[in-house]
């Protein structure tokens, strides 16, 4: 992997940078929407890329099942299989094995049930790092353990150690070199633990570093602490990637605090239920209040779905639960995630990233 620092804001920590890959060029900050099952939920590819889109990610869990990496393989890899030329990544499956109500974590891997056949499966770091090889995406992850919040501190360093142990193994397994091995730093809200496992994984001499363990119901100002304290023990020359976030404001005080690379479900999870992402905050379309409101979502935006259609018309799809309905929110709500990434990566160019994020925040969370 490339990663060029192109610019650093001189009021914070945010960071413009570019990372190169053999299916092109991503340019950070960047967030990545989500193609859990190799496809993005009521978008076609070309509409993701018409959105703006440079890289997304798929879920190593998900595909290991259905219809297994041996399948993908044979298709030519997850680019040719879905459709898409551009960036992929995988995310090893940790977060969503660790979620499973039924599952057996050992030293050596994780137990879990088949969610059709019920039949036992088993994945362990080597394992997890083959299926991603099979599935062929640009940056894979490596295999952690997602730690639950909140949790005892004793639990966490466990688990911490194991995650540190795991990506070991991982690394002795990664063999394609075409492909980019991502370490990723667990340690709960416990900054010597997130300190600890960073340093390690630096060791390591990763391509690239992960922030993971967030998002998992810690709240914005825990989120802000952990990613404050993680962060400076990541090297500077190498992305930075926050793991499952999130909403704007999530991001952007991220992105203030060193952070390169994103990714969540949100924009497309919260189309599919009628909420909006503005500028003015979020709003949702099944409000009767929009029955009547011939304006676009957002007066100036450009995506496919503004320029041609009013709120009435997105509240009389959603109200009559046309399949419509998800295809143009989500076109909306993927394009305002990276139409905001551009503009703050354009900030961050022009040295002024701290007044964008308040002059945004001020009027997002006005509305919001």
């Amino acid at each position: 992997m490339i990663f060029k620092l192109l610019k650093k804001d001189p009021k914070s920590g945010a960071r413009r940078g570019v990372v190169t890959t053999a299916h092109g060029e991503i340019q950070t900050p960047i967030f990545m929407p989500v193609a859990t099952h190799a496809a993005m939920k009521a978008m076609t590819p070309a509409q993701v890329h018409d959105t703006g889109a440079q890289i997304i990610l798929s879920n190593t869990y998900h595909l290991h099942l259905h219809p297994g990496e041996a399948l993908v393989q044979k298709a030519g890899g997850l680019h040719q299989f879905m459709g898409w030329d551009g960036p992929i990544l995988t995310d090893s499956g940790g977060f969503q094995v660790f979620s499973l109500p039924k599952k057996r974590i050992t030293e050596e891997g994780v137990f879990f049930r088949h969610e059709d056949t019920g039949e036992e499966v088993f994945l362990d770091p080597a394992k997890a790092v083959a299926i991603q090889e099979a599935l062929g995406a640009d940056i894979i992850m490596n295999f952690d353990e997602c730690i639950p919040y909140p949790c005892e501190k004793s639990y966490a360093e466990r688990s911490t150690e194991k995650t540190i142990r795991w990506a070991k193994q991982c690394r002795e397994a990664h063999k394609r070199e075409k492909q980019y091995l991502f370490g990723i730093v667990q340690g709960s809200v416990f900054e010597d633990l997130r300190k600890r496992c960073a340093k390690e994984l630096v060791k390591m001499d990763f391509p690239g570093y992960a922030i993971g363990g967030v998002s998992v119901g810690e709240g914005l100002e825990l989120l802000k602490q952990v990613v404050g304290y993680t962060a400076p023990h990541l090297p500077e020359d190498k992305p930075r990637y926050l793991m499952g976030v999130g909403l704007p404001e999530d991001i952007l005080e991220s992105v203030e605090r060193g952070i390169d690379m994103f990714d969540c479900v949100i924009p497309t999870r919260y189309a599919r239920s009628a909420t909006l992402f503005t500028n003015r905050g979020r709003i949702r379309l099944t409000n009767k209040n929009y029955r009547r409101d011939f304006y676009p979502i957002e007066p100036n935006c450009t995506c496919y779905t503004c320029r041609n259609f009013t709120r009435a018309y997105l509240h009389h799809l959603f109200t009559a639960n046309e399949v419509l309905s998800a295809i143009l929110a989500s076109i909306h709500n993927v394009h305002f995630y990276l139409n905001m990434m551009a503009e703050i990566r354009n900030s961050i160019e022009e040295g002024r990233f701290k007044e964008y994020k308040e002059t945004f925040l001020a009027s997002y969370l006005k509305g919001k």
